[in-house]
């Protein structure tokens, strides 16, 4: 017999409301992958990710090498969400105040005296690309990421909240690593997702050529505003799963720690340090909205399992055999989801 949310959790049955509002979320969802592929080619799993991390008033991390339109997706989501968009290209000689903004001294023309004002800087807009968010110093990189987790940003004695909703988008290259300022794991872990964006597929890249070498010009729609979204996201927070689906993102997040007895013999040998408490609360979080974006009205085990990787993969810190025998954080997840599997009798679906 299948045990489902409906039967474990008699918080399950939704509310008419929220029922429309998970059909409004599918159907938006459709024309939004519609609309996006007017512009970007492909990169279906990297949309799918970046919405359930815009649905969970989360950040991402995009990890691809140069030309893989990041920086594309994130402005044609601006345009498709009605939203407001800024982009920031981080160079080694960017400040705080490039980003956050700072306080300029006039005069008054009325009474001659002279008073600070504060310009904002670029963070204030609903949607901030972070380019390259690797090549700025230590410095920089913490006033944004203090932002992001705040949602405020400090200027003297004022605080100056940000505009709601309110998400980072940061891209990072792998490749070139001279010159660049790595993000350290306490601050990639203010990270919802880190998606690799990898290279598009032949016919992929065939349709990439003609669109771009010839007179073809993407006519974007407005789907959701920034209301929808906010009403959005506290929607996806409403959706419920059963216990079983809990346990098994704790029982990931927790085999990931090689000091713990859950974990298995491979992890203690290749993992230094695991995943901590936001893993699987990521977990849970991003398999309630994607749940709601494939139009189901509750979470599955299924739903953890197809978003573990971008949750876990900038979590975990390898040992140095790992890294010396080549294992990425990729393929000790991949191997974790082969042994780590729901309680015994319960269903995937």
């Amino acid at each position: 017999m299948t045990d489902t949310a409906e039967t474990r959790n008699p918080a399950a049955n939704p509310e008419p409301g929220d029922i429309e509002t998970v059909k409004t979320l599918n159907a938006a969802y459709k024309k939004m992958t519609d609309q996006i592929g007017q512009a970007v080619v492909g990169q279906d799993k990297v949309i799918e990710q970046v919405l359930i991390a815009i649905f969970c008033r989360g950040h991402a991390l995009l990890v691809g090498v140069p030309g893989l339109a990041k920086t594309l997706l994130v402005s044609t989501l601006s345009r498709v969400m009605h939203l407001s968009f800024k982009r920031v290209q981080f160079t080694p000689d960017l400040m705080p105040s490039d980003i956050t903004g700072t306080d300029v001294l006039e005069e008054d023309r009325t009474t001659g005296r002279r008073v600070f004002r504060f310009v904002h800087g670029p963070i204030f807009a609903n949607m901030l690309l972070a380019d390259e968010i690797n090549r700025t110093p230590p410095k920089t990189q913490a006033s944004l990421l203090e932002a992001m987790q705040e949602r405020i940003v400090t200027v003297g004695e004022k605080d100056y909240p940000l505009p709601d909703p309110f998400f980072v988008l940061a891209t990072q290259n792998p490749i070139e690593q001279e010159g660049t300022y790595p993000l350290p794991e306490a601050q990639l872990d203010r990270f919802m997702f880190m998606i690799k964006v990898d290279y598009p597929s032949p016919d992929e890249e065939i349709r990439i050529m003609k669109q771009v070498s010839g007179t073809y010009e993407a006519k974007l729609e407005a789907v959701l505003s920034g209301a929808d979204i906010l009403n959005l996201q506290r929607i996806v927070r409403r959706v419920p799963a059963a216990d079983h689906v809990f346990q098994y993102a704790r029982d990931l997040a927790r085999a990931t720690r090689a000091d713990q007895p859950e974990a298995p013999a491979f992890v203690r040998e290749l993992v230094q340090w695991g995943a901590g408490p936001r893993a699987s609360i990521y977990l849970m979080l991003a398999a309630k909205a994607r749940a709601i974006l494939h139009g189901r009205y509750h979470a599955t085990t299924e739903d953890v399992r197809e978003i573990a990787v971008p949750v876990m993969r900038h979590r975990i810190v390898p040992t140095f055999n790992a890294e010396a025998a080549g294992i990425t954080t990729d393929q000790i997840v991949t191997r974790l989801l082969d042994e780590i599997h729901p309680a015994a009798g319960q269903s995937m679906t």
